[in-house]
């Protein structure tokens, strides 16, 4: 047995074990706290060194200075090769980023209450930019078209080889990108430290518009090389709509040309006005529900009122039927854009020249062809030819860049934001083809699926150019919850700028012929809401006063048309109280593009409870 004395010497060593075990454990939680400060600071750099290089990836497909002229991107990676180590540098940084943001202790932080909601912010949105960088920017990058010096021919050839070629891979990152997308969006929202939900929302504003576009590519490996003739030529009924007097689809269609795509290789055929169109008289029928619509309209034989209906597809199909009555000849689709859409366009192709030597540029395209050309030619047939030669100048310059590789990433930026603004729309003839396209917004469909749905459209009943003046805005509101639904209250202002004198007397003719007296700048509009799917209508005032509005259904929605006069210089408002069966959330929005966009506002409310 030991004795006294050993038994004396060892409680001095039990004390010292339990008081260093005591202190480890104290220090353990601050070597924690230490260990992610010091690798989130890391992680930080990191993911900032990413930020760089996405930066400068953006800036190598950045619309291009006009040519001739300095450009911020002239450093910028123009190669796929030199895109690709761009984005291979960004995926190694990322992947740092998420390396630093794992393990034990930032796991046990991330799942403390309260406390580990940054943690979790930081580790996800780490995971985000690793599964980013490398699953979906790389296929990206690879599938954009390279963008040599000497900016040689065949661009838009090469460009669907290359698309083509990267078809899967892009598929693929469409849905990661989505995935990625959603786990963003359930990361915590708002924690104690500001910093971190910055990031968060940040990153999720990247994503949300990141997302969209990868959805637009790999729809776009799948069926724009068909489309642009790389399994036989294909032959497009493009036309320019004049939105100084607006149409469903945006305005009016004037000036118009066939495009011609060849195994990447666009050209023209030739071009043309509506006075060509407006004899042709097509066999088509859009069934019972449009015929009830608009009867009084007669779309498919009246071609100024052929695109009346804000769903593209209707249209499309009038005016290939009518082209096909004309010439005999079928197209494999039809494309509609409009001046807003050119202006966007020269910002990257530069100033396009008339026959006259009138520069057309992206700062002077919309009004020259929307409000100046009507005070400079007072004879119809000049200022319609004087459209036609707009386009065929802008069409010719637009060919060009599509032919530069040095643009042509550029171009095709440009192209998504035209579209994404719905002024750009496209369907095809193919049945296949326009299944995919329906789905995305440059389709302009007017989707039939039931939910939320908001949209203000007009159409020019004066057969004037006033709506160059014309401002729109729409409030949406969610009320209160029913038995049959949700209560919503629609406010619509329209507001007429027109100036008191001093207009083009075509600008301010009344083709309608109102048996009222007007002035000169007094405009009259068909509006028209469309509601959601089931959506019954309770009442409207305008200007405060009951009102009777018009009601009708197309591709299931609830319409509701007032003829309304609305004076030069007057502001009218129209609120519409409806019960909408599905209105549990914010509405899809249908915006109509005309020269000053729609200003909307939704206020949604809180689900109902069944």
């Amino acid at each position: 047995m030991p004795g006294p004395g050993r038994a004396r010497d060892t409680a001095p060593g039990r004390r010292r074990m339990l008081r260093n075990a005591l202190l480890a454990t104290a220090l353990f939680p601050l070597a924690g706290v230490i260990w992610i400060g010091a690798t989130g600071l890391f992680a930080r750099w990191e993911l900032l060194a990413a930020q760089r290089d996405l930066d400068t990836l953006r800036h190598s497909v950045a619309p291009a200075s006009a040519p001739g002229s300095p450009s911020d991107a002239a450093s910028a990676p123009t190669s796929a090769w030199e895109r690709e180590q761009v984005v291979r540098s960004a995926a190694v940084h990322a992947a740092r980023a998420h390396r630093l943001t794992t393990g034990p202790a930032w796991y046990a932080a991330a799942e403390l209450p309260f406390l580990g909601g940054p943690v979790r912010t930081v580790r996800g949105a780490a995971d985000a930019a690793d599964r980013l960088a490398g699953d979906v920017l790389s296929p990206l990058a690879g599938a954009l078209p390279s963008s040599t010096s000497g900016g040689s021919g065949g661009g838009m050839a090469e460009a669907l080889t290359t698309l083509e070629q990267h078809a899967p891979e892009l598929v693929r990152a469409a849905r990661v990108a989505a995935e990625v997308r959603a786990d963003v969006h359930g990361l915590p929202r708002s924690t104690w430290l500001p910093a971190a939900d910055r990031a968060r929302a940040a990153l999720q504003q990247q994503l949300d518009r990141l997302a969209p576009v990868m959805t637009d590519a790999s729809l776009a490996a799948r069926v724009l090389p068909p489309m642009l003739g790389t399994q036989g030529p294909r032959r497009y009924f493009l036309a320019f709509q004049n939105i100084a007097e607006a149409r469903g689809t945006g305005g009016l269609p004037g000036a118009f040309a066939v495009l011609r795509a060849d195994r990447g290789r666009l050209s023209f055929e030739r071009f043309g006005n509506n006075t060509e169109m407006e004899a042709a008289k097509p066999d088509i029928d859009l069934g019972a529900e449009f015929n009830a619509l608009y009867a009084g309209s007669d779309p498919t034989h009246v071609w100024p009122n052929s695109n009346m209906s804000p769903h593209f597809p209707y249209a499309a199909r009038i005016w290939a039927a009518a082209w096909r009555k004309h010439t005999g000849e079928r197209v494999d689709g039809a494309i509609a854009v409009d001046p807003v859409t050119l202006s966007r366009l020269l910002q990257v192709t530069g100033p396009a020249r008339m026959a006259d030597g009138t520069e057309l540029t992206a700062d002077n395209v919309v009004d020259l062809t929307e409000r100046v050309s009507y005070a400079k030619y007072d004879d119809v047939p000049r200022r319609k030819a004087f459209f036609v030669d707009a386009a065929r100048a802008a069409a010719a310059r637009l060919m060009a860049a599509l032919d530069d590789t040095r643009r042509l990433p550029a171009f095709l930026v440009a192209v998504n934001d035209v579209q994404r603004d719905g002024r750009l729309k496209v369907w095809s003839a193919h049945t296949a083809e326009q299944r995919l396209l329906e789905s995305r917004p440059y389709s302009g469909t007017l989707p039939n699926a039931p939910g939320p749905f908001a949209g203000l459209v007009v159409n020019n009943a004066a057969a004037s150019k006033l709506d160059y003046y014309l401002d729109r805005s729409l409030f949406w509101e969610a009320g209160t919850c029913s038995d049959l639904g949700r209560h919503v209250t629609v406010t619509m202002t329209l507001t007429n700028r027109a100036p008191a004198s001093g207009l083009p007397g075509y600008v301010t003719h009344r083709g309608d012929r109102p048996p009222y007296r007007t002035r000169p700048g007094d405009n009259r509009l068909l509006v028209s809401y469309y509601a959601g799917v089931g959506a019954a209508f309770t009442g409207a005032t305008l200007d405060g006063r009951p009102a009777q509005l018009m009601p009708g259904v197309e591709r299931r929605h609830s319409v509701y048309t007032l003829d309304l006069e609305l004076p030069a210089g007057s502001r009218r408002t129209l609120v519409l109280h409806l019960l909408e069966p599905h209105a549990d959330r914010a509405p899809a929005l249908l915006r109509q593009s005309l020269v000053t966009p729609l200003r909307a506002t939704l206020k949604p409310g809180v689900a109902c409870h069944v």
